[in-house]
């Protein structure tokens, strides 16, 4: 779901429709941010695989998908570590909940031997 912004045109001379030139410093903070957002869905997805291991070694100890102490340190943990990062540390506590939300999605399908239809 993304809105499209209008795109800056460029100055008078120029085909319609086409697009300024990024300026060099704005194209450099663009590609660390496309190379950052490439990180963290890697970092996402190594997360999810070990989680997908907890889910099933949670199932064959027949232990519920989700562990709300364990949820709570982490928080506590996490929003400590955005503080000392210069993150909001609200927004890390939502961003945790987010995907400790899908993972216990997974671990509850994990347990009802649905793992495949996620």
């Amino acid at each position: 779901m993304s809105t499209q912004l209008p795109q800056p045109q460029a100055g008078p001379g120029a085909p319609l429709g086409t697009p300024a030139p990024v300026p060099p410093q704005l194209a450099a903070y663009r590609a660390t941010i496309d190379n950052l957002d490439a990180a963290l869905i890697h970092l996402l997805a190594e997360r999810f695989r070990c989680t997908r291991q907890v889910g099933r070694l949670k199932a064959e100890l027949h232990l519920p998908p989700s562990d709300p102490a364990r949820e709570e340190q982490q928080v506590a943990r996490l929003r400590a570590l955005a503080e000392e990062a210069g993150l909001d540390p609200v927004f890390a506590e939502k961003f945790f909940a987010f995907i400790v939300a899908e993972v216990i999605r997974h671990h509850e399908a994990i347990r009802d031997g649905k793992e495949g239809d996620e």
